[in-house]
């Protein structure tokens, strides 16, 4: 719905499409259909993306692997799509997290899937050069998204302690360095994590 509604304030340059990234058909199909409907692709943002927080005791395989499918399988999956397909000079843009680099108790699955993006855009910021793709990652900290607003208030009691800022992001915040790599600004801008944290690095 929020998709459609975004497309619907674009305009008529605006389209939702839905496809589920665990499933690379699907992801080909989607990407296909772009194409047919625009003629190019030129920007593509990776921000799927679940949680199953447990600690590695009550962790099941299932859990973990629901988080490793969607959260890096299925950036894989776009990127793999998309990157043939992609204007030269294009752009790839990545969601990782602050959890990557903290490692948030009880989010073993989540935090080792947000590593691998990092992992993924830096490898793919040196294939992709030679055609002038830029492929960055932004790790978001605490934002005030529907994920956060989950967040008990004791922990977000102690979080804001660590955050030099003193309070948690806006999506805004976010989507406002995703305009910036998305833009020719950050033409000579490859293989970066930029963290939206308010200063919190561990």
């Amino acid at each position: 719905e929020r998709a459609e509604q975004t497309a619907r304030q674009i305009g008529e340059r605006g389209v939702a499409l839905e496809a589920d990234v665990r499933e690379g058909p699907q992801v080909e199909a989607m990407i296909e259909e772009i194409l047919r409907r625009f003629g190019r692709l030129d920007i593509v943002v990776n921000n799927a993306g679940i949680v199953r927080d447990r600690t590695l005791k009550k962790l099941s395989a299932e859990d973990w692997q629901a988080v490793i499918d969607t959260n890096l399988t299925g950036v894989y999956n776009v990127c793999k799509a998309a990157a043939e397909r992609l204007s030269d000079g294009g752009r790839i843009i990545n969601l990782s997290s602050i959890s990557a680099a903290v490692g948030f108790f009880g989010q073993a699955n989540y935090a080792a899937a947000k590593a691998g993006v990092t992992g993924l855009t830096k490898v793919l910021s040196r294939e992709l050069a030679k055609r002038r793709i830029t492929v960055n990652a932004v790790a978001p900290g605490v934002i005030l998204t529907e994920m956060g607003q989950t967040i008990p208030e004791t922990a977000r009691a102690e979080m804001l302690k660590l955050i030099p800022l003193g309070r948690f992001g806006e999506p805004d915040e976010v989507a406002g360095v995703i305009l910036f790599l998305a833009s020719d600004l950050a033409s000579y801008v490859t293989g970066q994590i930029l963290h939206v944290n308010g200063g919190w690095y561990g």
